[in-house]
């Protein structure tokens, strides 16, 4: 799985024009958004990743892929700063780090790095399946009854 990441000014409007670009292609994302002073960021997951690369170019906006693994942890305190160090000490640096679905106490969480294969290595008592759900609900998923 891919993460685009797209940097922006942060100001009214940039989110919604690439999310637009990607709706406008009937794709479903888990999406966040983030301002940090005045740039701003944006991270895109999709089911359909060559979809959302078309979708973002034909738009004109400038993006780079993060490959992402996904883990579970604990839904309790200290849980994603273990996991955090944990990559850090290997030398992994998270350009994404993402709750994507909450079930029973344990929390799924996306995380874009820069070398997957250590990533993997390191967190491989922890690793889990997970793909964007149909539909998402306010970019989290939904956990299935």
């Amino acid at each position: 799985m891919q993460a685009f990441i797209i940097e922006s000014a942060n100001r009214p409007g940039e989110f919604a024009r690439s999310a637009s670009a990607i709706a406008a292609r009937d794709i479903n994302v888990a999406a966040i958004s983030l301002g940090l002073g005045q740039r701003g960021g944006s991270a895109f997951l999709a089911a359909d990743e060559s979809g959302v690369r078309t979708a973002l170019k034909t738009a004109g906006l400038q993006y780079h892929e993060v490959p992402v693994v996904t883990i579970w942890l604990d839904d309790k305190p200290g849980t994603a700063a273990r996991a955090a160090k944990r990559l850090a000490d290997a030398g992994v640096n998270i350009e994404l780090f993402a709750p994507v679905q909450y079930t029973n106490g344990k929390a799924t969480i996306a995380i874009g790095v820069d070398k997957i294969e250590e990533a993997r290595r390191v967190l491989s008592d922890q690793l889990t399946e997970w793909m964007v759900p149909e539909p998402m609900h306010a970019g989290i998923g939904a956990s299935a009854h």
